[in-house]
C-alpha cells in the first residue's frame, strides 16, 4: 500500500457526509438530530434537489425517504444509480412502509438497506456506520486500480478520467479557470545512464513525493503523465495561481539536491509548462496541448523554469 493511498483512506475515516432526503422538515430535523455529532449532514426536500445536491456535494451516504410528492424516493434512487458520476453513492430508504412488495420496490430502486420509521437512533447509526464502512473499502479497493506502482501518485488512467470530472464539475458550479502543469525531468536518461536504473527509480519516487507536498489542496491532483513526466491539475485556479504553485514545485524539486552531474545545474531539476482555461471553454485534449507547447519552450529556454500559456496568447516566466 502507498502512503498516498494510506492518508487518502484514512482521510476517508473522519467526519462522512450524509445526505437526508424527506419533503417534510420535521423529520429531516430529527435524523439531523441524531447524527449532527458525528457526521455533517446536508439535507434535500424533494428529489430533483437531493440529485442536485449529489453532484454538487458528492455525499458519502444517503438516508431517503420514500414517499415524496412529484419525484419519490424509488425514482430518485433510479435516477442517482442512472448517473455515473453519482451511482457509487448508497442510499439507505428511510420509510413507514412494510409490506414485501415495498421493501423489493426499494432493493430494485438500487438500495442498499432500509430502515423502518419511526427511527430508532442506534439501529440508524450502526446502520450508517456499517454501509460507510463497506463503501470505504470498496472506494480503496477501486482506487487501487488509479495509482502509479513505482511513484505512489495516480496514474494516466485516473487523471485522464479527472480532468473531465473537473471539467463538468467546474462547469456546474460555474468555477472561473482550470489550469494544468506538465513538468519533465531535466535530462533524465543521462541520470539513468550515469547511476543506473534503480537510482532512477529512486529519484522519480522522491519528485512525485516533493511534487505532491506541494499541492496540498484536497482537489489538486499530481499524477505521473508517462516515464519521467508528471502533470499537476489545478481546479478553479487562474494564470497567477499556476505560477505561484510552479514557482514552488521548481523550488521543492531543487531542495532535493539529487546529484545530477551531467546537467549544468548539478541537480535533478524539472522544466513546466502550463495552461489555463475557462471552465466554459476547457477542453481536455487542448488543455494538454497548449500545456506540453510551453513545456517544449521551457526546455528551449534552458531548462529548469516554466513557461505558460496565458488568455492573452501570450508566454510569461
Amino acid at each position: 500500500m502507498s502512503d498516498v493511498m494510506l492518508e487518502r483512506f484514512l482521510a476517508k475515516l473522519g467526519k462522512a457526509t450524509i445526505l437526508v432526503v424527506d419533503d417534510q422538515p420535521i423529520n429531516i430535523q430529527l435524523i439531523f438530530s441524531i447524527l449532527a455529532d458525528d457526521y455533517h449532514v446536508l439535507m434535500a426536500t424533494s428529489g430533483q434537489q437531493a440529485l442536485q445536491v449529489c453532484r454538487d456535494s458528492m455525499p458519502d451516504l444517503i438516508l431517503m425517504d420514500v414517499m415524496m410528492p412529484e419525484m419519490d424516493g424509488l425514482q430518485t434512487c433510479q435516477a442517482i444509480k442512472a448517473d455515473k458520476d453519482i451511482a457509487t453513492i448508497p442510499v439507505i430508504f428511510v420509510t413507514g412502509l412494510q409490506q414485501q412488495e415495498n421493501e423489493d420496490a426499494c432493493w430494485q430502486a438500487g438500495a442498499v438497506d432500509f430502515i423502518q420509521k419511526p427511527v430508532n437512533a442506534n439501529t440508524l447509526l450502526h446502520r450508517i456506520k456499517a454501509h460507510l464502512t463497506l463503501k470505504q473499502q470498496a472506494d480503496f479497493l477501486h482506487s487501487l486500480a488509479y495509482i502509479d506502482g513505482l511513484t505512489g501518485v495516480f496514474n494516466r488512467r485516473y487523471l485522464d478520467n479527472s480532468i473531465d470530472a473537473q471539467i463538468a464539475i467546474g462547469k456546474r458550479q460555474q468555477q472561473a479557470t482550470l489550469s494544468v502543469l506538465i513538468l519533465d525531468i531535466d535530462h533524465f536518461k543521462l541520470f539513468n545512464d550515469k547511476f543506473g536504473h534503480l537510482a532512477g527509480d529512486e529519484a522519480l519516487r522522491k519528485v512525485a513525493k516533493a511534487l505532491k507536498a506541494m499541492c496540498c489542496r484536497p482537489s489538486d491532483l499530481v499524477a505521473r503523465y508517462g516515464g519521467e513526466e508528471f502533470m499537476v491539475v489545478l481546479p478553479n485556479t487562474d494564470e497567477e495561481g499556476a505560477a505561484v504553485v510552479a514557482i514552488k514545485l521548481l523550488e521543492a524539486v531543487a531542495e532535493l539536491n539529487i546529484p545530477h552531474p551531467k546537467t549544468e545545474y548539478g541537480m535533478v531539476t524539472i522544466s513546466i509548462g502550463g495552461a489555463t482555461k475557462t471552465y466554459a471553454t476547457a477542453v481536455k485534449d487542448t488543455l494538454t496541448a497548449q500545456a506540453d507547447q510551453q513545456l517544449y519552450l521551457a526546455k528551449q529556454s534552458g531548462r529548469n523554469c516554466f513557461r505558460q500559456s496565458i488568455s492573452a496568447d501570450k508566454s510569461t516566466h
